[in-house]
């Protein structure tokens, strides 16, 4: 039972593993059989024993099948057996069609190896004509580097060098042809250095000698272009002046090879070739060294305009060619290096204009000049070099420029006033009268309406004058002209340069004219009346700048023209002059004075001295009649108190030791004719006795001593009412004293008579009172 039981559970388990090996892998039937192996005893033997049984099944289900299939089987068997002598045939024609396909195929066969033979060689030309391709441009960059060696050529020939290091070498550097041109490169570029380095010394000696010549045509194409360009614009703006006429533009560059052509047309290739640093070096070491030497004015150059105009071109010369290498080439020069040494330049080139400009005293060079800083300045600004500052210097040559014209005009002036005759114009006929009215702005109705002949107020210098203001003023526009400034300012520029004339040259010219010794009181005269109407002429001037500038007189910043108060420093230096001259010509007179001061009688009549004064004071007040009534009023009233002053003095010098009473009553006459002389009005517009005041302190004095009344003046001394108010005691001790002097000297035998005894007691006891009332004065004080 065990048996059967065992045989039970393994037959189904054998079922299993023969239907995994019929319907798996045959990869995986190991794992499978390894089981059988692994199962219970006997059960490889049961095992086989199953397998067998399944063999045999599957042996009757295949015979089954060939029975089934069996007479198919045989009938194809039979059709094959027919077929098969049709294949004989069949094999019969295809070995025959072979044969003759071999045989005609030979012929194909032979032309077929004569293409690939053929094919082979096209690919081996294709393949040479690449590599030639290849190599080709190398060897003909390197038979125009030979070229270019040959045609000393240098700097084209580095660039050659470089492309063919950079481009081609590293195409064939595998064929021998390449290493040996590599290995020649470092030899030719050395040939090149040592050959570059001369013909770059050759071209810094060679730019240092045509640097002038340079320079000058620059500047003439600089010059030409602004004249056209400036014309141009009046053309086109119709304006006159002051219109900003700035040339920015660039010198064209075919203007500069023209002016660089014949220096270095072929040079300029050789500036970066070989050791680009130490050419670099080198270029900049000796051009810096070169410019010192530009830099360097001569001792004398501002002695004449050709001398600033050789040390201009220099300048602009060395520095578009320093531009011109700048653009050139490439690194030889850099913007920055040339900004550095255009600012080292223009420091050099101002100070030495300041300091050789400052010597210059022809305001004609001044302006040429400015006109070569201006052209000088517009030309290296075509080339971009900064030059402001060359236009703030012109500023200061500009005062410097009109200093010299206001010293030119003062020339000019002392001239005019030298020539002068000092009288009014006369003028015959309407052709005089337009002629002067053409040259000086003047205006009066009643002149107009005069008959001919007639005269202007002023003199001939008033004209001239004014006309040389004019001539000054156009001077002065002369330097402001391309400036690069506005309307405005060069309106402002001009009136203050007219300001400065008018205000210290005319005026300093009028002082010094009114001071000199020949200029007399008629002279005088004609000069106040001569500053009146160039003061009045001053708004012609400022109308004229107007016209030229276009700007108004009315615009808020506008400067006005100090006329009223130059010829009115002018008027009162003359009137001060008249007053002195006029003193000194009656002290003229009163030193004429020959008093007999111990005389016992008068004349009866005036000193013929004192009648010619007042003859030539009522000639001389006829003249003032022209003057401003004050100036005139104020003349009469000053001489008339010199004279009363003069007088007085005279009575009380002291080396006037004695005066009688005849002397007295004689100068007492003279002192009634000046007092008759200022009642007379010698010049209207006095109020009452107010000329006769100026005799006052005479006439009290004279008083008091005619009538002998000491009582009175003792007595009321010091009082407002009193009749003597205006006596100085220690005058009157002084004249008294004088007077006993007299009265003992010429009275031997006073003390005989009783009158003359008492008079002299008088006079000593009047001494002592008055000496008295003298020290009680100064103890006062």
């Amino acid at each position: 039972m065990a048996e059967s039981g065992e045989g039970l559970g393994t037959v189904p388990e054998h079922e299993r593993i023969l239907q995994e090996i019929e319907s798996t892998d045959t990869a995986c039937v190991g794992p499978t059989l390894r089981s059988v192996y692994d199962d219970q005893p006997n059960a490889h033997k049961k095992f086989m024993e199953k397998l067998d049984a399944c063999i045999r099944n599957h042996d009757k289900e295949i015979e089954k099948m060939c029975n089934f299939h069996h007479q198919g089987f045989v009938d194809a068997i039979t059709e094959l057996l027919k077929v098969r002598a049709d294949a004989e045939k069949l094999k019969v024609q295809v070995t025959d069609t072979n044969r003759r396909f071999q045989d005609a195929g030979k012929e194909v066969i032979v032309q077929t190896e004569d293409i690939i033979r053929c094919r082979i060689q096209q690919r081996n030309i294709t393949t040479v004509v690449e590599k030639l391709q290849l190599c080709l441009p190398v060897l003909e960059m390197y038979s125009k580097l030979k070229e270019q060696m040959s045609a000393k050529r240098y700097y084209s020939a580095l660039k050659t060098m470089e492309q063919l290091e950079n481009v081609y070498f590293p195409r064939v550097s595998q064929y021998r042809f390449c290493q040996l041109m590599v290995e020649n490169l470092p030899k030719l570029r050395e040939d090149i250095k040592e050959i570059s380095m001369s013909d770059l010394k050759d071209f810094l000696e060679s730019i240092r000698k045509h640097s002038d010549k340079i320079g000058e045509t620059a500047m003439k194409q600089a010059q030409q272009q602004k004249t056209f360009s400036v014309t141009l614009q009046i053309k086109q703006n119709n304006v006159k002046f002051g219109k900003n006429m700035y040339i920015n533009d660039r010198i064209p560059e075919e203007s500069s090879e023209i002016v660089l052509k014949h220096t270095f047309e072929e040079e300029e290739e050789n500036e970066e070739e070989g050791d680009e640093e130490a050419f670099e070096n080198y270029y900049r070491k000796q051009r810096k060294k070169q410019a010192r030497l530009v830099l360097q004015p001569q001792s004398n150059m501002h002695e004449t305009v050709d001398g600033y105009r050789r040390y201009f071109t220099q300048i602009v010369g060395f520095f578009v060619v320093e531009d011109h290498i700048l653009h050139v080439t490439q690194g030889l020069v850099t913007r920055a290096y040339t900004d550095e040494l255009w600012n080292m330049a223009l420091s050099k080139i101002i100070a030495v204009l300041r300091a050789h400009s400052s010597y210059c005293t022809d305001p004609d060079l001044v302006l040429e000049l400015k006109n070569l800083i201006v052209i000088f300045a517009d030309t290296l600004q075509g080339y971009g070099f900064p030059v402001n500052r060359l236009f703030d210097l012109l500023f200061e040559i500009r005062d410097q420029y009109n200093e010299t014209l206001l010293k030119k005009w003062a020339g000019v002036f002392r001239d005019i006033f030298e020539e002068d005759n000092y009288s009014p114009i006369p003028i015959v006929n309407e052709e005089e009268y337009k002629i002067v009215i053409s040259k000086f702005p003047f205006q009066d109705p009643d002149l107009e309406k005069q008959s001919f002949p007639k005269k202007f107020p002023m003199s001939q210098s008033v004209p001239h004058i004014y006309i040389q203001v004019k001539e000054f003023i156009y001077a002065s526009l002369k330097f402001s002209e391309s400036l690069h400034r506005s309307s405005t300012e060069i309106d402002d520029m001009l009136r203050k340069s007219t300001n400065l004339l008018l205000t210290r040259t005319l005026c300093s010219c009028l002082l010094n004219l009114i001071r000199k010794p020949h200029i007399g009181l008629t002279e005088l005269v004609q000069i106040i009346i001569n500053t009146t109407h160039l003061e009045q002429a001053c708004k012609y001037l400022e109308d004229f700048i107007t016209n030229i500038t276009n700007i108004s007189q009315e615009t808020v910043h506008t400067t006005r023209l100090y006329g009223l108060s130059t010829f009115k420093d002018a008027r009162h230096a003359a009137e001060g002059e008249i007053y002195t001259k006029l003193n000194q010509k009656i002290d003229e007179f009163v030193q004429l004075a020959d008093y007999d001061w111990t005389m016992s009688e008068p004349d009866g009549r005036a000193s013929g001295y004192l009648m010619d004064l007042i003859n030539f004071l009522r000639s001389i007040f006829q003249v003032f009649t022209h003057l401003p009534g004050k100036v005139a009023q104020t003349a009469c009233m000053s001489a008339c108190q010199h004279l009363s002053t003069s007088l007085m003095q005279m009575l009380l010098d002291s080396e006037l030791k004695q005066i009688s009473m005849g002397a007295v009553q004689q100068f007492n006459l003279d002192v009634i004719q000046c007092e008759l002389f200022a009642s007379s009005e010698p010049v209207p517009g006095f109020q009452g006795d107010t000329l006769q005041l100026a005799f006052i302190d005479l006439r009290q004095l004279l008083d008091l001593f005619m009538v002998w009344d000491w009582s009175t003046y003792l007595a009321d001394y010091g009082q407002p009412a009193s009749k003597y108010l205006r006596v100085n005691p220690n005058t009157a001790l002084t004249l008294l004293e004088k007077m006993k002097d007299t009265s003992k000297k010429n009275n031997i035998f006073a003390q005989f008579r009783k009158n003359d005894r008492d008079k002299q007691k008088l006079i000593e006891t009047v001494v002592k009172q008055l000496r008295s009332l003298v020290n009680g004065m100064s103890q006062h004080t």
